[in-house]
C-alpha cells in the first residue's frame, strides 16, 4: 500500500496518523542536542565492536530476496553477551572521541539496543509493537530510554534525530540505522568502523537503492521507500532532491530507468519484523 505524505513512522506520529486524516505528517526533525557535538578530533581512540561482529557474523542472514533478517530465536542465546556489549559501550566517554569513530559508535550502539529491544519482546510481528514509549498515543520503543551514556540516558529517537542526523547532516545516516524492519536498509554484515566508515555508507546506499524496497520504476513511474518520504529534506527537500541522490548511487539497470523522471508517483514501506527462520534461508 503507498503511503505518499502519510507517516507512518515511530513514536507519537504513528498513532496520530493512524488517527488522522490521510494528510502530510512531519517526520522526526534533525533537532541538535549541543550536548553532544563534543569531540577531539587528534583523539586515536578506538572502540571495540568485536562483540557486535560475532553477533552479525553468527544471526545475520540475508534471504533469497536480498534482504538482511536477524534469527531472533537463535539469538536468544546471545542475549547476555549483547547486554555486555551494550554495558561497554555506555562505559565509553564517546565525546572524547574523534567524529568518524563517533559516528561508528552510534551506528553500532543504535543497532545493537534495536536487537536487544526486539529479543527482550520476542516474538513480535513488528517492531511497533514494542509500545514502551511514554506518552498516550506512543508507539513502538523509540521513545523510551534504553541505555544511559556520560550519566545521560538517551533513546533511539535521540540517537538517530538529535544527534546523527543534525551533527553530521549526512543522507547515509538513514542506511545506518536499522529499525528491524523488512522496509529498512539491512543491517551490513560487520560493524561500521571509523577506518572503514564512508565505504560502509557507500555500500549501505547502494545496496538499498538498488533493490525493489529502496527504489524501483513500474511502467514508467518511480515508487521509493517511504525514508525518502519522511526524512525527505535530508535528501535535498525534493522530488528532484530525492531522484538526485537516487542515481548518485543507482546502478545502470536503475539509472536507465531514471532518465527523464521528474516526480515520485509513490512510496511504501514493509513494517514486518526482520525475521529469519530456516525455511526463508532455503
Amino acid at each position: 500500500m503507498f503511503t505518499r505524505r502519510l507517516l507512518l513512522q515511530g513514536g507519537s506520529l504513528a498513532a496520530l496518523a493512524a488517527l488522522a486524516p490521510a494528510t502530510a505528517q512531519a517526520a522526526p526533525r534533525a533537532d541538535l542536542w549541543p550536548r553532544w557535538q563534543a569531540h577531539d578530533p587528534a583523539s586515536r581512540t578506538t572502540v571495540d565492536h568485536s562483540p557486535w561482529a560475532a553477533f552479525l557474523n553468527t544471526y545475520r542472514h540475508v534471504d533469497p530476496q536480498g534482504v538482511a533478517r536477524i534469527d531472533y530465536k537463535g539469538a536468544q542465546a546471545a542475549m547476555s553477551g549483547l547486554q555486555s556489549y551494550l554495558e561497554e559501550l555506555s562505559a565509553v566517554p564517546v565525546s572524547q572521541l574523534n567524529r568518524d569513530e563517533q559516528f561508528a559508535y552510534w551506528a553500532n550502539l543504535y543497532n545493537a539496543l534495536t536487537v536487544v529491544t526486539i529479543l527482550s519482546h520476542y516474538p513480535v510481528e513488528t517492531i511497533r509493537d514494542i509500545d514502551i514509549s511514554d506518552g498516550l498515543f506512543a508507539n513502538g520503543p523509540w521513545g523510551a530510554e534504553l541505555v544511559t551514556v556520560e550519566g545521560q540516558p538517551l533513546t533511539l529517537d535521540d540517537i538517530e534525530h538529535r544527534i546523527m542526523r543534525p551533527i553530521w547532516r549526512d543522507p547515509r545516516v538513514h542506511y545506518a540505522v536499522n529499525c528491524a524492519a523488512v522496509g529498512c536498509p539491512s543491517l551490513l554484515a560487520a560493524p561500521f568502523t571509523a577506518a572503514t566508515l564512508d565505504q560502509q555508507l557507500e555500500a549501505g546506499a547502494r545496496d538499498f537503492i538498488n533493490h525493489p524496497r529502496g527504489a524501483r520504476v513500474e511502467n514508467g513511474r518511480l515508487y521509493v521507500s517511504s525514508i525518502y518520504d519522511w526524512f525527505e529534506s535530508d535528501f535535498g527537500g525534493s522530488d528532484k532532491g530525492v531522484i538526485h541522490h537516487l542515481s548518485q548511487y543507482a546502478k545502470p539497470p536503475l539509472a536507465a530507468q531514471l532518465e527523464g523522471i521528474t516526480r515520485i508517483s509513490g512510496d511504501d514501506y514493509d513494517w514486518d519484523l526482520n525475521d529469519w527462520t530456516p525455511a526463508r534461508g532455503s
